[in-house]
């Protein structure tokens, strides 16, 4: 009588909340036999927000922006820079991780909890402006991808909007993370093709010495410079991330494991960040037209330089970037403006047909997007950068949102920042205002810098 009392109760509760009890119980089980097998089945059942958010993180944006960088400045002063950003987006994104296992709430929520209505609408209308002007770059990445296999550029956008509906839409948040770990595994294509032009690996080298800006410090640089940043670290991300611990149902106990995922994700998402540069650069700096912001243009010099197949490959990569990044940003939208409005089911676990208000803030953001890509003569190469510059303007406030929730001991307990974390937090903080500031000024005073 009692299970079957049990079994009553156990159906009145909401799906999501169902589906993420049986993922919990999965592990459970899994943590309590002590085989090899087990341990690293616990391993791979509590991977996926940290790989998905760094590999998402080499969007079809980032991607076109890296090679951008490695056409236009070669292989000198962003190779280092690079480097550099891998621990800069693990020390961002595993605040997100402690942040969501302690408090298992999504980031729009927790703001809206300890700072108001008046400062959660600012962060989560600033998120959904941000992720409606990224969506954008991830739709030309797909549309120019598919272009290069002589699919026209409006179904080839049509297309990637399905899959991306599609996948969103399953109702299954475990489903939805495989799904998309698959897809991200075709990030790695970069890496061969990186070896395959043959680089001058003494001038990489030599980059780490002299870490030299060749041209000096021009407005045209600080726009990289920023776009860079901003396809490193972006506020999407915080949230994604976030509510992903959440949706996976990660606890304090596993947070190592939270951290480790981050970590991989942030050197995978490094080691491809380097391929794309080091690649546009050995097959096109210093050519005619290598300045240029459109990556029909590289997408050629690959092909002239390491051949058809090479092209192909860089194209597949390029819908592959995306694929994953508009996945994963409209599943942050939903999560964010579901959190913001405090609706009742905020869950990638939650059927469309439940949770129809929770689906479509993404799916209205994801549409919208896909749109302005088929402008007849919109400017897409430029529109890629632009947005990445603006993904680092809006980072500032929103990675102050974090700082403040993981230093709240009221929140936090034992967990909140460590002084070298504060430290580090704040010193990336400092450095994305004050580049922001130094292009504001070269945009207002153009004579100041060259």
């Amino acid at each position: 009588m009692d299970s079957v009392r049990l079994e009553e109760l156990e159906h009145a509760l909401p799906r999501d909340v169902r589906q993420r009890a049986q993922d919990r119980a999965e592990i459970r089980r899994a943590q309590e036999s002590g085989s090899l097998w087990a341990r690293l089945r616990v391993l791979l059942l509590l991977l996926g927000p940290g790989i998905l958010v760094m590999i998402a993180d080499n969007d079809a944006g980032g991607v076109i922006t890296y090679a951008q960088t490695g056409a236009s400045y070669g292989l000198g002063f962003f190779i280092p820079f690079l480097v550099l950003m891998i621990p800069v987006a693990f020390v961002v994104q595993e605040m997100t991780v402690r942040l969501g296992a302690v408090t298992r709430r999504g980031h729009a929520e927790m703001i809206f909890m300890r700072y108001g209505r008046f400062w959660g609408t600012f962060s989560a209308v600033d998120l959904v402006i941000a992720n409606a002007l990224t969506l954008i770059t991830e739709f030309i990445g797909i549309g120019t991808g598919l272009a290069a296999f002589g699919v026209p550029l409006p179904v080839g956008v049509l297309l990637g909007l399905v899959l991306v509906l599609g996948v969103t839409l399953i109702g299954r948040y475990r489903l939805w993370e495989r799904i998309s770990l698959w897809i991200a595994l075709l990030n790695l294509v970069f890496v061969p093709l990186a070896l395959l032009a043959h680089p001058h690996w003494s001038l990489v080298a030599q980059s780490f010495r002299t870490w030299h800006i060749p041209g000096g410090l021009t407005g045209a640089f600080l726009m990289l410079l920023l776009a860079n940043l901003g396809t490193t670290i972006a506020p999407w991300m915080l949230f994604f991330q976030q509510s992903a611990v959440v949706d996976k149902g990660l606890t304090p106990k596993e947070m190592r494991f939270g951290r480790l995922d981050t970590l991989l994700g942030g050197i995978i998402m490094g080691i491809v960040a380097l391929a794309i540069v080091i690649l546009a650069a050995s097959v096109m700096h210093g050519t005619p037209g290598s300045s240029g912001l459109e990556i029909q243009n590289i997408l050629q010099a690959v092909g002239r330089k390491i051949g058809p197949a090479a092209q192909s490959l860089f194209a597949l990569g390029l819908v592959e970037a995306g694929l994953i990044a508009a996945m994963a940003i409209t599943a942050s939208t939903s999560w964010a403006a579901g959190e913001a409005l405090g609706l009742r089911t905020r869950s990638l676990n939650a059927r469309p047909k439940e949770a129809l208000s929770f689906y479509l803030p993404g799916v209205l953001a994801a549409t919208v997007a896909a749109c302005v890509v088929l402008i007849p003569g919109a400017p897409l190469g430029y529109l890629n950068i632009l947005v990445q510059v603006l993904a680092t303007v809006f980072m500032p406030a929103a990675l102050l949102f974090l700082l403040l929730l993981v230093n709240d001991r009221e929140v936090m307990g034992d967990f909140v920042n460590s002084r070298l974390q504060n430290t580090a937090a704040i010193g990336i903080v400092g450095f994305l205002i004050l580049m922001n500031g130094a292009f504001g000024a070269s945009i207002l005073f153009p004579h100041l810098i060259r």
